[in-house]
């Protein structure tokens, strides 16, 4: 009943202004203590160990909400068992030029071709070292920009260098639309070479460091049997800790006709279930266990939670659906996975 109201306010503003009023409204709310008045009890569920970590719950938050790292408490407030936050680039960047984000109620979607903005990497560090916050977290990260592509893998050891010590894990993103070109590291070629330098980076992290944080990549939801065949292999060669599936998507299927539909951008929410749970099947049986799966894309309620983990994913993560559906959709995740863990 509460998020419905809020959703009328914030639905009735331009979208990225209702993003931040979000993200200053759970933060303050955190800090004072009210929020949890406000939400669900939630169903207690049996702690998993994916990458070697001890997840309290599987439902997750994916990365994008909070770029920034600006709003950790609040977003673990709601239950979340991870938080994800970023991508953060090594530079601060403005991102795309405004209007940049779009809704489609009428197919519970959102369009967005934001660009990576964030604050930079020290800034998010800094939010980080500030937010008493002990969980999971992780970190995504990518390449600023204006760094020509056959450079992007200096941006990423940028940014692994620096929030190694502060991540739980961290995330890889190759994925996303919305930077000139940044798909073009999940070829063949490209993607070997960029994991084998994030992969000896890791190993000299955890050296100096004396613990290891795991890597994980996330790809996009736009891959035919062949691309996503040779991004198993290349999971597997290089030793990578898991995989995130998937991204936004650049198709349009289940939205034709509505307004916004053309904008460019990637496409989150209902609309790319279908395709992000078809990949995770394919990867499920390509990797045959060598790594987890994290499946994002399209979660709207808790039985597409549990078809995300039928298909093959040992944890899932939510954005578009916590927009249109609120903390409930939280609830009824877990509620659909915990019942699915005790049946197992």
């Amino acid at each position: 009943m509460f998020y419905c109201l809020a959703r009328q306010l914030l639905f009735s503003l331009d979208p990225e202004t209702a993003h931040d009023l979000t993200i200053h409204g759970l933060s303050g709310a955190a800090r004072t203590g009210l929020l949890g008045l406000a939400l669900p009890t939630l169903p207690a569920c049996a702690p998993r160990t994916v990458m070697g970590i001890s997840f309290p719950n599987p439902v997750g938050l994916a990365a994008g909400l909070d770029k920034n790292g600006e709003c950790i408490e609040g977003m673990a407030a709601l239950g979340f068992g991870f938080i994800e936050i970023g991508t953060v680039t090594p530079r601060p960047q403005p991102g795309n030029p405004k209007p940049r984000l779009f809704r489609l109620p009428e197919a519970n979607a959102i369009i967005n071709r934001l660009g990576f903005n964030n604050h930079g990497v020290d800034h998010l560090i800094e939010n980080v070292k500030r937010a008493n916050y002990r969980g999971v977290l992780g970190i995504n990260i990518g390449k600023n920009f204006d760094t020509p592509i056959e450079n992007a893998a200096d941006d990423y050891v940028t940014c692994l260098r620096k929030i190694y010590p502060h991540a739980s894990y961290v995330t890889v993103n190759i994925s996303s639309p919305n930077t000139q070109n940044l798909r073009a590291l999940q070829g063949a070629d490209e993607l070997d070479a960029l994991l084998a330098r994030l992969k000896q980076e890791q190993t000299q992290l955890a050296d100096s460091h004396g613990k290891y944080v795991p890597l994980a990549l996330k790809i996009a939801p736009d891959l035919d049997d062949a691309q996503i065949q040779t991004i198993a292999e290349r999971l597997i060669q290089h030793k990578i800790d898991a995989v995130i599936a998937t991204n936004t998507t650049i198709g349009r299927e289940g939205v034709a006709g509505l307004a916004h539909a053309e904008e460019t951008g990637g496409l989150s929410g209902a609309p790319v279930k279908n395709k992000s749970t078809a990949v995770i099947r394919a990867l499920h049986q390509k990797l045959d266990g060598a790594l987890p799966i994290i499946g994002v894309g399209g979660i709207m309620s808790g039985a597409d939670a549990r078809e995300k983990i039928d298909a093959g994913a040992s944890l899932v993560q939510i954005y578009t659906g916590l927009i249109y559906q609120g903390p409930d959709l939280i609830k009824e995740a877990l509620q659909a996975l915990c019942v699915k863990q005790t049946q197992t």
